[in-house]
């Protein structure tokens, strides 16, 4: 980066307070045209108020943002991308009802006669779709998209603006090998243009790829800025969390005893129509399952049949211990088989309930509207499993939305333990949090396999499937085509088997 080049964008002493809590302490960061920087801390760090700030989703209490050195004040988030700045973020923001095209030029529609001009909107539409590469009719409903899709509809909605300032929050939380190669093609034609682009992201090896420089943050307070040759990654993980990698070692749940041998979940041609087809699966007690699979082989699709919130088409479902064959969620949580979402802000968390709400949604719905926990108990229940899980800030009153993904994602796993399943089914627990956060909720897993709670795990990192689960189970196409021990694979063996076309493949 050329250090006569003035900064594009410039944050100086930001600080910024949620009552008594500082969440930013006289931060400075900056940009240059023509680069891509990263952000990177644990989560709570201070990382989404510093997008927020400087996106005009936040006032700062002190300190000032500069665009091309001249002081601007966002009251919203609509005076910034009036400004440039266009922000796509981790949990997508569009809207499944409407089409591609109208998602896409959304606020911006072209007008003839004082009357939306349909045509054009398809047409520039179909423009910034093939700047990403994708291929899709514009003119379909976002929702009938993958997530990986949306999430790179998101990405054209902000390109085809005036953008000087491009902030991605993981943007590639979703994305696949293909997809996400395909999103750094276009970030470093971005970069050819001048845009500035905030990379945020908790995977290293992308940082590493396509960053030029890094900023750390730690407890809401600017560790450093960093050129990426000049920080290695052990470096780097260190400044994240003030303490050694080690000192955050993963511990790998231990092997399921010949007492806990028994079958708890049996699956037999489970088919549901579209995304899994004559699935047979089997989980053992106090068993970590892995499950991997590329995009669109029937992870998800496999875990919602699993608990029953998708109606299968064909198949049976046992749970052995008791006998039953849930139809509903209702009955699987009967049957004490839980089940995670993959998206914690739409299908999980509720952001304006508190953390004692989030926590006792699930034994509250069990009880019934007519049989109210008492409060002293709820918040008795709610405050062990925020000091057993660790949920910071240990505060029960503070809305869930405001707590970090990491923490988001333990309020969910609180309400599900406090029904004390016998099965927990967990799609993507590490989505989008830090290596710190990601390494509680390893160890918080293998902890529960080793009471004798038996886990589905599903993960788009292989290297976490192996890591946390006894075996893995291979989908491809929407079937479970083997099933093996982790102990017996690598990453690159474990790649070579999902990414396999067919059964004949050499």
């Amino acid at each position: 980066m050329d250090s006569a080049v003035p900064p594009l964008v410039e944050v100086s002493g930001a600080t910024v307070r949620f009552g008594a809590e500082t969440a930013l302490s006289s931060v400075d960061f900056r940009m240059f045209p023509g680069e891509v920087h990263s952000l990177m801390g644990e989560n709570g760090a201070g990382k989404s108020t510093l997008i927020k700030a400087l996106t005009g989703a936040l006032p700062l209490d002190a300190g000032e943002v500069r665009l091309n050195g001249v002081p601007v004040r966002f009251r919203s988030p609509h005076d910034a991308q009036q400004a440039g700045i266009r922000t796509v973020y981790q949990e997508i923001d569009l809207l499944p009802n409407l089409s591609v095209a109208e998602n896409i030029m959304l606020g911006r529609e072209p007008r003839r006669f004082g009357a939306i001009d349909w045509k054009r909107v398809r047409s520039e539409a179909t423009v910034a779709l093939a700047d990403l590469g994708l291929d899709i009719d514009p003119a379909s409903q976002l929702g009938t998209h993958s997530l990986a899709v949306q999430q790179l509809v998101a990405i054209a909605r902000a390109l085809s603006t005036e953008v000087k300032v491009l902030v991605l929050d993981e943007p590639t939380s979703s994305l696949d090998l293909d997809e996400v190669a395909e999103l750094f093609r276009v970030i470093r034609e971005l970069k050819q243009r001048g845009v500035a682009i905030l990379f945020v992201s908790h995977f290293l090896d992308q940082v590493y790829e396509i960053c030029d420089r890094i900023t750390v943050l730690r407890s809401g307070s600017l560790v450093g800025e960093y050129k990426i040759q000049e920080l290695l990654r052990i470096d780097l993980v260190q400044k994240m969390l003030g303490r050694s990698p080690g000192e955050i070692a993963t511990r790998a749940p231990a092997a399921p005893t010949e007492k806990k041998s028994q079958t708890v979940l049996s699956g037999a041609g489970l088919t549901v129509r579209p995304g899994i087809a004559n699935a047979t699966i089997e989980l053992v007690e106090g068993e970590v399952l892995g499950l991997a699979g590329l995009l669109g082989s029937g992870r998800t699709e496999l875990a919602r049949a699993l608990t029953a919130v998708d109606r299968l088409d064909g198949g049976t479902l046992l749970v052995t211990a008791t006998g039953g064959s849930p139809r509903t969620p209702r009955e699987a949580i009967f049957h004490r088989v839980v089940y995670s979402p993959e998206n914690r802000r739409t299908d999980g968390i509720i952001d304006r309930l508190s953390v004692e709400e989030n926590i006792g949604l699930a034994l509250q719905a069990q009880y019934g509207v007519f049989r109210r926990i008492p409060r002293a108990r709820m918040r008795e229940l709610a405050a062990s499993w925020v000091e057993a899980l660790g949920i910071r800030p240990a505060d029960l009153s503070r809305p869930a939305g405001q707590l970090s993904g990491g923490n988001q994602q333990k309020v969910m796993l609180a309400r599900l333990l406090a029904l004390a399943p016998r099965v927990l089914v967990l799609d993507e627990p590490t989505r989008g949090i830090d290596v710190g956060a990601k390494v509680d909720v390893q160890n918080l897993v293998g902890e529960l396999a080793d009471s004798g709670l038996s886990v589905v795990f599903i993960s788009a990192e292989l290297e976490e499937v192996l890591r946390v689960g006894h075996r893995v189970a291979i989908l491809r196409d929407g079937a479970i085509v083997d099933t093996l021990p982790s102990d017996g694979l690598t990453v690159d063996s474990l790649l070579a088997l999902v990414a396999k076309p067919d059964e004949n493949a050499e």
